[in-house]
C-alpha cells in the first residue's frame, strides 16, 4: 500500500469562495461555506461557497439577460466557442484529473484515461452537431423550427463530476440556451476549474453561470424558479422526484437521469472466459459508482460454478489503493455517506443468505482510514433480494442463475429501473433479439466501445429524457410550427 502523495492541483481559495455569475467571479450574498473532503484521507481539503436563493436569483437573471443575444448567434459562432472549450479541456487535462482524484478519490489513471477524455468528447460532439443539424425544415407549406428552450438549470452528481457537466452544458449552449449549473457539493472542485475554462474560452457573460450549494437549498430553488425554463438533473431517484415536484407548478421541462440496476445477461453460447472478467470490470468501473453499472450478472445455471470462479478471481486481482498511485485500479468510495451505504448493503446480502465469493464488510485490506471498500461478489442471489433490487453504487456484484433464456429476460426486466443493460453471446442474431426484449434505454452487446452519439437515458424509474448525441441535444430545443410558411 502506498501512502497518499501530494498532487499538482491545489485549490484556489479565492475562486472556491465565489460563484461564477455573469462572466465574473462574485462573492455569495451570505458568506458561508461547505467542506470538501478527500475520501482517500478523510481530510477537509477545501471550503467552497454555499449558495442561497438570492445567489440563484442573480445567476438566473444573468442567464435570462444573455439569452436573446446568445440564442441569436450563428451556429458557427457557438461551434467556435465550443471548439475552444474542447481545446482547453485537453490542454488542462492533468489539472482536471488531479482535481477529480482529490475531490472524489478516482484513481488518477482512470481520471486521465476516462473521466477527462470522455468529458471532452461531449463538447466535441456538441460542436460537431452544429455543422449539420437543421434547425428549420419546410414540408407542405409548414416550417418546423427548433429553437433554444431558454434558461436551463443543470444539476450534476458527484460520481462523474466533469463528465456530467459537459454532457449537459455542451448541448445546452450549442442549442442556444443559457445555463445555471449546480454541481454536487461533494465534488465541486472540477466544476470551478470548468467555469474558469469556459471564461477563458470566451463564452459571453451570462451564458454560463455556476452556483455551488446544497440540493435542498440551491437545487430546490432552481427547480421551482419561474425564470428557469428547463431542469436537467442527474442524481438519485429521491432527488429526481423532489426536483420534478418542485418544478411542476411552473410547468417547465424536466429531464432526469436517475438510478439503475443494470442486468448483464450471459447467453449460453457466450465466451465465458472473456465475458465474465469484462463483466466484473464493467460493474466495478469507477468503483461501481455508475448508475448504469451492470451489477446483476445473469448466467446459465449449468455454468454457475465456472462463472463464480472467474468472477472471484477477477475481483480478487483488482488493486485497491491510494488514488494517486499509478498502479491503483479502485480508489475509495467518493464520500462517507456512500461508504456507509455500501457497507450496509453488503451486510444485507449476508443477512439475506447470498453466497459471498469474495470481499465482504469492512475496509479494504491495509487501510484504517479512507473510504476504501473491498470488491465484493455474491452468488446464489435471488432477484427478490435487496442487493438485487436496490442500487448499491459501489463495487458489489450479484450473480443470478437462470434455466432458460426467457427466464433470463424476465429476471433482467424484474426491476423498477431501466437505464442500461448488457447482453453477451456469440450468435449476434440471438443477442440482438434478447436486447430488444430488455426494457432499458441503452443495451450493450458484447462490451462494445463507448459511443458518445448513442442516446443515454432510462425507462421506468431511471428517468425521463435522453442525453448524448442528437437526442440529447434536442432535449434543449423547443419545437415551433409555422403554418402557411410556403414552399
Amino acid at each position: 500500500m502506498t501512502t497518499h502523495s501530494s498532487n499538482s492541483y491545489s485549490v484556489d481559495p479565492h475562486t472556491a469562495h465565489q460563484f461564477y455569475i455573469n462572466g465574473r467571479w462574485t462573492s455569495p450574498a451570505i458568506p458561508a461555506t461547505l467542506p470538501v473532503v478527500n475520501p482517500a484521507t478523510e481530510a477537509v481539503v477545501a471550503q467552497v461557497a454555499r449558495g442561497t436563493a438570492e445567489d440563484v436569483d442573480r445567476a438566473v437573471a444573468a442567464a435570462r439577460g444573455a439569452l436573446a443575444g446568445w440564442s441569436a448567434t450563428p451556429a458557427e459562432t457557438r461551434a467556435q466557442v465550443l471548439g475552444k472549450i474542447h481545446e482547453l479541456i485537453l490542454e488542462r487535462k492533468e489539472q482536471l484529473a488531479q482535481a477529480l482524484s482529490l475531490e472524489m478519490g478516482t484513481a488518477i489513471g482512470f481520471a486521465r484515461a476516462m473521466q477527462v477524455p470522455l468529458a471532452a468528447e461531449h463538447v466535441r460532439v456538441a460542436r460537431d452537431l452544429l455543422s449539420s443539424y437543421r434547425f428549420q425544415t419546410v414540408e407542405g407549406g409548414t416550417a418546423i423550427e427548433r429553437e433554444a428552450i431558454g434558461v436551463c438549470g443543470l444539476i450534476t452528481p458527484w460520481n462523474w463530476p466533469l463528465y456530467q457537466i459537459t454532457a449537459k452544458v455542451a448541448p445546452a449552449i450549442a442549442a442556444g440556451c443559457t445555463v445555471v449549473l449546480k454541481p454536487s457539493e461533494l465534488s465541486p472542485l472540477s466544476a470551478l476549474l470548468f467555469a474558469q475554462l469556459v471564461h477563458d474560452a470566451g463564452l459571453p457573460p451570462g451564458v454560463f453561470n455556476l452556483v455551488n450549494g446544497s440540493g435542498a437549498e440551491v437545487g430546490a430553488t432552481m427547480a421551482a424558479h419561474a425564470d428557469i425554463d428547463m431542469i436537467s438533473i442527474t442524481g438519485s431517484n429521491r432527488a429526481g422526484a423532489l426536483v420534478a415536484q418542485a418544478a411542476a407548478p411552473t410547468v417547465k421541462r424536466v429531464t432526469q437521469e436517475l438510478g439503475g440496476k443494470s442486468p448483464n445477461v450471459l447467453l449460453p453460447d457466450a465466451d465465458f472466459a472473456k465475458a465474465v472478467p469484462l463483466g466484473v470490470m464493467s460493474a466495478f468501473r469507477n468503483v461501481g459508482q455508475s448508475c448504469s453499472a451492470p451489477t446483476r450478472m445473469i448466467v446459465p445455471r449449468s455454468r454457475l460454478a465456472e462463472v463464480e470462479a472467474l468472477a472471484a478471481a477477477t475481483a480478487n486481482a483488482l488493486i485497491v489503493g491510494d488514488p494517486q498511485s499509478e498502479d491503483t485500479q479502485l480508489g475509495p468510495i467518493a464520500n462517507e455517506a456512500q461508504f456507509h451505504r455500501v457497507q450496509a448493503m453488503i451486510q444485507a446480502g449476508l443477512d439475506e443468505g447470498a453466497k459471498l465469493l469474495c470481499g465482504g464488510p469492512g475496509r479494504a485490506a491495509g487501510f484504517d482510514k479512507g473510504f476504501y471498500t473491498r470488491p465484493t461478489v455474491f452468488s446464489d442471489v435471488d432477484n427478490a433480494m435487496r442487493i438485487a433490487q436496490e442500487e448499491i453504487f459501489g463495487p458489489v456484484l450479484c450473480i443470478i442463475a437462470y434455466e432458460t433464456v426467457d427466464e433470463a429476460v424476465a429476471i433482467a426486466n424484474d426491476t423498477v429501473y431501466g437505464l442500461g443493460a448488457h447482453v453477451q453471446g456469440q450468435d449476434l442474431d440471438v443477442a440482438r433479439a434478447v436486447a430488444s426484449r430488455i426494457r432499458a434505454g441503452q443495451v450493450h452487446l458484447n462490451h462494445p466501445a463507448w459511443n458518445p452519439m448513442a442516446p443515454f437515458g432510462g425507462y421506468k424509474r431511471s428517468g425521463n429524457g435522453r442525453e448524448y448525441g442528437v437526442q440529447g441535444f434536442e432535449e434543449y430545443l423547443e419545437t415551433k410550427a409555422i403554418i402557411g410558411f410556403g414552399e
